[in-house]
């Protein structure tokens, strides 16, 4: 019996959940800390100015970072499916594959980020000292790409791996690493923008770094081999990504089209505004993420070795987390939305304050049906129903803000607030459409897989 059978295929569900859901959460919070510090420190220390240029940069930033999601979590889903059938060859295939092509996607990715920097916050209408801070942020980060884009991926292959506690403990240590080094950079230097970016990467290429040692010296069950990149390999690994990408990539496009008529149409402060609620659906995603994504290669690994009984437990428990999670945030932003909204803005006038409370109070109710519609593109990407999944992804990403964006316009920035709540609750009435309409291949029976 192999280590991931043991681990995977042998714990008892509820046990392999608590094991594997629970530190996955605590890891990715930890990761998502930085963000959350990022955006407090630099809206405290740098002013409105800064804090806007990062909200403006930073989709580009995580544009980039989406391609090395879609070959990190793309790969994972045919690797945990091989390890489940014993076939390690594949397995060690895919891995390597993956790995090569996240490093090149940074380099180039990075290229394209660093020279095209100034014209696309043209695009999107910044000007002046707010444009300037946004090219500095954004080409830190052009600069670092081809190794900061491997921690996206890595994190998976260790859980893979059944190494859950060593993933927490290095996610833990690139956001503490991150908060210390803008502590230092910013507070103890005085240092500009660019240092805020210049102390994530530093933290995620120490991590990357750490993380792939293991891998490099042969101590992992996931081996280096000699690459096979057949056009099915490239293939099932897109397709297998595809709904996590779409959402990242779709969320980030309509992240840049919000701020644009943000930025037209109320100013500096509804950019600000939009700030906050980004970073706090930063912190709030993760830990869903955390707990459906930990899953993932249990869930994939059962549906490999066709258990069935295992598959459809595992995927119970990813709905049940995800509510809880999900229903303590809505009543936490609904609750403090001023206490929390004072943590980004500093100083803010009393016209900005209001406005922010009362667009933090709406954005609350998003999270009342969000992990209906979370947990169930993170189960079907798991047992490889990437088409199912990724329409979820870009309905939820894409699709339905565009739409709403046209039907509230008249609404003015109270139709934009309302964009998220009615975009959540969509996609999790498509969820459940898609979940009656496919029940017999999404709840596999015994025999079916």
């Amino acid at each position: 019996m192999t280590d991931n059978d043991a681990f995977y295929g042998k714990t008892a569900p509820l046990k392999l959940f608590l094991l594997v859901a629970l530190p996955g959460a605590v890891g990715m919070l930890a990761s998502s800390l930085y963000g959350l510090f990022d955006g407090i420190f630099v809206g405290n220390k740098l002013g409105q100015t800064a804090f806007n240029a990062v909200n403006l940069a930073f989709p580009f930033v995580a544009i980039n970072f989406s391609l090395a999601d879609l070959i990190g979590v793309g790969s994972s889903v045919p690797i945990s499916i091989a390890l489940g059938r014993q076939d390690k060859k594949s397995a060690n295939n895919y891995f390597t594959c993956a790995c090569i092509a996240i490093v090149i996607i940074g380099v180039v990715m990075g290229a394209v980020m660093w020279f095209a920097a100034p014209a696309l916050m043209g695009m999107m209408g910044a000007e002046g000292e707010l444009a300037d801070f946004a090219v500095q942020y954004l080409r830190v980060y052009a600069l670092c790409s081809p190794v900061c884009t491997m921690v996206f991926a890595v994190d998976n292959y260790l859980r893979i791996c059944g190494r859950i506690k060593t993933s927490m403990a290095l996610n833990i240590a690139m956001s503490g690493g991150t908060v210390l080094l803008e502590l230092l950079f910013l507070f103890a230097f005085n240092w500009g923008i660019w240092a805020s970016a210049f102390a994530t990467c530093l933290a995620m290429i120490a991590v990357t770094i750490a993380a792939m040692l293991p891998f490099m010296l042969g101590r992992m069950s996931l081996k280096f081999c000699r690459p096979g990149f057949e056009p099915k390999v490239m293939w099932k690994m897109i397709t297998a990504g595809s709904p996590t990408f779409l959402s990242n990539i779709a969320g980030r496009l309509t992240a840049i089209v919000f701020n644009t008529v943000l930025l037209a149409e109320g100013g500096d402060d509804a950019v600000s505004i939009y700030g906050v609620i980004m970073y706090l659906n930063d912190i709030v995603q993760p830990l869903l993420y955390g707990v459906c994504d930990s899953l993932q290669p249990a869930i994939g690994y059962n549906y490999g070795s066709r258990s069935p009984e295992r598959v459809k437990k595992l995927g119970t428990y990813i709905f049940a987390a995800g509510g809880i999670i999900s229903l303590a945030a809505a009543a936490l932003l609904f609750a403090l939305p001023g206490p929390i909204s004072s943590l980004f803005l500093s100083g803010p006038s009393e016209e900005l304050a209001k406005m922010c409370v009362f667009a933090l109070q709406i954005f609350s109710a998003t999270f009342l049906t969000r992990w209906f519609g979370f947990a169930a593109q993170s189960y079907l990407t798991a047992i490889n129903k990437s088409f199912f999944a990724s329409l979820l992804s870009i309905c939820n990403a894409l699709v339905l803000p565009m739409a709403f964006l046209g039907i509230l316009w008249n609404m003015g920035l109270t139709g934009i607030w309302l964009n998220f709540p009615l975009t959540s609750a969509g996609v999790t009435a498509a969820a459940a459409v898609i979940f009656v309409a496919q029940r017999k291949k999404i709840l596999p029976q015994k025999g079916d897989i």
